[in-house]
C-alpha cells in the first residue's frame, strides 16, 4: 500500500567550483528543505520512494581568475537560491521489522525560479542582485544523484542523512566556471494516515 509522508530539515551547501580546470575556493552556506513522499512497494523489501520538495541552496566563492560569471570584475560571490527538486528514489530496507534502517538512492533534478547574488568587484564596489537564469547566466535546471541513509521507527517517525551530488553544470554562459552543487543534510520524516 502506498504511503504518503512529511519531511523537512535543515542542510549545507556549496559546489564543486572550476574556472578554466583551476579549483576556486568556496565555504558551505546553510539551508533548509521540506516537501512530500509516495513510497510504495515494489518487491520484498524493495520500494520506489518519489519526492518532491523545496529546497533553499547556495555558496560562496573566491575567484584566483576571471570568469563571464556573475561578472568579469567580480572577485567573489556569494549566492542564495529557491529550488523545487523531483527524485524519483529506490529506497531498499535493511529488515523487514517495523522499525529499521534503510538506504535511498537514485537521480534526481531541481528547478531554480528565484536567488539573488552578493560579489565585490575588483572597481571596489560590491554588487547586490536577482539572480538571471537562463541561457546567458545560471541554469533553471539541473540534475543530481542523491543518496539517504537512515532509520524508521515503528511508530511512523524516521530521521536519515542525505548527501547531493551535483552532475550538470549549474552555468549556461559561453566560456563560463563549471558549478557542480554539492548538498548534506539531515531531515525528519513523519508518515501520514496508516503505518
Amino acid at each position: 500500500m502506498a504511503q504518503v509522508s512529511l519531511f523537512a530539515g535543515p542542510q549545507f551547501t556549496t559546489a564543486k567550483y572550476h574556472i578554466r580546470n583551476a579549483k576556486q575556493d568556496k565555504e558551505f552556506k546553510q539551508g533548509y528543505m521540506a516537501g512530500l513522499r509516495l513510497t510504495t512497494p515494489v518487491e520484498g523489501n524493495l520500494y520506489f520512494s518519489p519526492s518532491l520538495y523545496y529546497s533553499r541552496k547556495g555558496y560562496k566563492v573566491s575567484f584566483n581568475r576571471q570568469a563571464v560569471l556573475p561578472d568579469s570584475a567580480a572577485l567573489n560571490n556569494n549566492t542564495s537560491y529557491n529550488t523545487i527538486a523531483f527524485t524519483p528514489l529506490l529506497q531498499f530496507n535493511l529488515s523487514g521489522t517495523k522499525s529499521h534502517y534503510f538506504v535511498r538512492f537514485g537521480p534526481g533534478v531541481d528547478v531554480a525560479f528565484s536567488g539573488k547574488e552578493t560579489f565585490d568587484s575588483a572597481a571596489g564596489k560590491q554588487v547586490n542582485r536577482p539572480m538571471v537564469f537562463g541561457s546567458l547566466g545560471y541554469s533553471p535546471a539541473t540534475a543530481f544523484a542523491n543518496i539517504q541513509v537512515g532509520f524508521v521507527h515503528s511508530s511512523g517517525f524516521s530521521v536519515y542523512a542525505n548527501y547531493e551530488h551535483g552532475l550538470s553544470n549549474f552555468n549556461n554562459a559561453d566560456l563560463g566556471p563549471m558549478i557542480l552543487q554539492r548538498v548534506v543534510g539531515i531531515s525528519v520524516e513523519w508518515k501520514l494516515g496508516r503505518k
